[in-house]
């Protein structure tokens, strides 16, 4: 555990030093500050719109995440962490940190800002519906970055045509089932739970395939 720890660390220090981080985690601040400046409407159906925005914005992390290290860099990394499963496990980690910290951003802001009621069943129900998308778009940002996919221009088209082709079907889980259940006036924990459950599952299978992939290559 120690030895993925410590991998995280480094992950998001590179990270931090990067600061490519700034543009994906700025422009959801901006896409949700008129939002909340205004009546957002009672929860949880304020937080579809937080939850659909959040979803290109955890996928965008995840790419940049992925594409923080360059292919010598990576080997260098793999190296030193031992096995390249603990490597696409400390990314995908340092993944939901990241997606972590914006979902509390989208649950807090309208608790802090306006005058409805906030249950702990609302509440819960907010935290595992952003978590659900969050995840999904992780694992779409993974399979979209290195090693998989090596050109930014491909990972472009592909994590956009996937987010689009996902986020339009109403009836697909987990996002589009996610954001059915958080429309309605009272959102089911127990499906928004399974939709999140869904989604890290997706998530740690994109995981897979890019250890499996920087293993082929």
């Amino acid at each position: 555990m120690r030895p993925l720890i410590a991998l995280v660390r480094y992950l998001a220090s590179d990270l931090l030093r990067s600061q490519r981080f700034l543009l994906p985690i700025l422009l959801y601040v901006l896409l949700l500050a008129p939002l909340f400046k205004e009546d957002p409407g009672p929860p949880p159906q304020s937080w579809t719109v937080t939850a659909l925005a959040l979803y290109p914005v955890s996928c965008w992390l995840a790419v940049i995440v992925a594409n923080t290290e360059d292919s010598g860099q990576r080997d260098v990394t793999i190296a030193a962490a031992g096995r390249r499963g603990r490597v696409a496990a400390g990314v995908l980690l340092t993944c939901l940190l990241a997606d972590l910290l914006l979902v509390a951003v989208a649950v807090c802001w309208p608790m802090l800002t306006t005058g409805y009621a906030f249950s702990a069943h609302v509440v819960v129900a907010g935290v595992l519906g952003h978590a659900a998308v969050a995840s999904t778009g992780t694992a779409i940002g993974l399979v979209c970055g290195r090693p998989v996919v090596r050109s930014v221009g491909w990972s472009v088209v592909l994590a956009g045509g996937a987010l689009f082709l996902t986020v339009s079907q109403p009836w697909l889980p987990p996002v589009g089932s996610t954001l059915d259940a958080l429309s309605g006036t009272a959102a089911s924990t127990l499906t928004l739970a399974a939709q999140a459950a869904i989604g890290l599952v997706l998530s740690g299978a994109a995981a897979g395939v890019t250890a499996f992939v920087q293993g082929r290559r």
